[in-house]
C-alpha cells in the first residue's frame, strides 16, 4: 500500500438513488415509503423556472414533516451559473432542520465550484447552529468536469460520491445520441473479413460496444482514489428493465456502488443488482476463513477451490461481507 492513506467517505448504502421532483409533494411522500437507499429531492432539471420557489417550500415542508426512515436524503440544487442556487442552499438549510444528509451539485466543472458551495453551506450551517454536517454528491456531466475530475473529487472534505450524468455529458461532448444512457447501434466494430475475401464479399460480424465505458471507468478511478462512492446515473427507458439491468451490471463490474432510479420501478432492480448474492457472500466468508487459517500456519497465500488466494483476496472478500452487513442492518 502507498504511504498515502485514503480516508473513505461515511459508509452509506448507495445501491439505488431515486430522483424526485421537488415540485410534486405527493411524489416526495411516496418516495419516503419506497425501498430506495438514497432519495434526492430535485430543484434543478425536473423543476420548471416558475416552480422553483414552490419546490423549495415543498422540500422544506417535507424535511420537517415526512418520516424518511433510514433513507438518506439529498437535495439537488441548481447550477452555479444560475441565480437559483444560493437560495436553494440558504432556504433549505435555514428552514429544513437537521434531516437533510447530502447536497447534490450538478454540472461540476472545476474544484472551485465545489469550494464555492462548501463555503456557502458552511456559513449557513454555522449561522443556524446545525449539528449534522451536510455531505456532497457531485455530478460529472460535462467535458470540463471530466477533464478536472481528480481535482473535483479532492476539492472538499464534504465530498462523498461522484455520479455520472450521461445525458448532459452526451450534450457537452456532442455525442451522436439522444438517448439517456444505454448503447448506440452505431458504436461498434466489424470483425475482419474472412481470409481470401476482399471488399464486401465476405460475411463479417458487427459487435456493439459500450460508448460510456471510458467515462464510467474514469469516474470510478477518481472516486476510489479519493475515498468516494462512484454511482452510475440515469437510464431513460423506464419500460426496458433488461436494458437497465445490463447497464447496471456493467457499472457494478467496473466498481460502481449503485445507480439512479428515475422511476420507482427501477428501485428494486438497482437494489438487487448492486447487492452481493448469498453465494458471493458465502464464498467471501470462506476466503476470509481460509486466509485466517493460512496466517496461523505462517503462509501468505493458499488455494481454495483450486484458485490461489492471498492478502488481496481478503480485501476483496471483506468489501463484499461489509456490504452484506450494511444491507442486513438496513433491511
Amino acid at each position: 500500500m502507498s504511504f498515502t492513506i485514503v480516508e473513505p467517505a461515511p459508509a452509506r448504502l448507495n445501491r439505488s438513488e431515486l430522483a424526485v421532483p421537488g415540485s410534486n409533494y405527493r411524489f416526495i411522500e411516496k418516495a419516503a415509503d419506497s425501498a430506495a437507499d438514497v432519495i434526492f429531492l430535485d430543484l434543478e432539471d425536473a423543476v420548471a423556472p416558475d416552480d422553483k420557489a414552490q419546490a423549495r417550500r415543498n422540500i422544506v415542508k417535507a424535511l420537517n414533516e415526512i418520516d424518511f426512515g433510514k433513507r438518506v436524503v439529498s437535495l439537488r440544487i441548481n447550477g452555479l451559473d444560475t441565480h437559483y442556487m444560493y437560495r436553494d442552499v440558504v432556504e433549505v438549510i435555514e428552514q429544513g432542520g437537521e434531516r437533510l444528509d447530502l447536497i447534490m451539485i450538478p454540472k461540476v466543472g472545476t474544484g472551485a465550484d465545489v469550494y464555492a458551495v462548501d463555503m456557502l453551506v458552511t456559513q449557513v450551517e454555522d449561522a443556524v447552529g446545525r449539528e449534522k454536517r451536510i455531505g456532497f454528491e457531485l455530478i460529472i456531466e460535462t467535458a470540463l468536469g471530466m477533464a478536472n475530475i481528480d481535482e473535483i473529487a479532492a476539492a472538499s472534505a464534504r465530498n462523498e460520491s461522484l455520479h455520472f450524468g450521461v445525458a448532459d455529458y452526451a450534450a457537452s461532448t456532442r455525442a451522436r445520441t439522444t438517448a439517456i444512457g444505454g448503447p448506440n447501434p452505431l458504436y461498434g466494430v466489424l470483425t475482419d473479413a474472412p481470409e481470401g475475401a476482399s471488399g464486401s464479399g465476405g460475411a463479417r460480424d458487427f459487435h456493439w460496444g459500450d460508448m460510456w465505458h471510458y467515462a464510467i471507468a474514469r469516474m470510478v478511478v477518481a472516486a476510489r482514489a479519493n475515498g468516494l462512492r462512484p454511482v452510475d446515473g440515469p437510464f431513460g427507458d423506464i419500460r426496458d428493465a433488461e436494458g437497465y439491468t445490463a447497464q447496471a451490471n456493467r457499472a457494478a463490474v467496473l466498481g460502481c456502488e449503485g445507480k439512479w432510479a428515475i422511476h420507482p420501478s427501477q428501485i428494486e432492480l438497482a437494489n438487487r443488482l448492486f447487492s452481493p448474492s448469498e453465494a458471493e457472500v458465502g464464498k467471501a466468508q470462506r476466503i476470509i476463513e481460509a486466509m485466517a487459517q493460512a496466517k496461523k500456519e505462517g503462509k501468505g497465500a493458499v488455494t481454495l477451490d483450486g484458485r490461489l488466494i492471498d492478502i488481496a483476496s481478503i480485501r476483496q472478500a471483506e468489501v463484499l461481507v461489509d456490504k452484506a452487513r450494511q444491507i442486513a442492518a438496513t433491511d
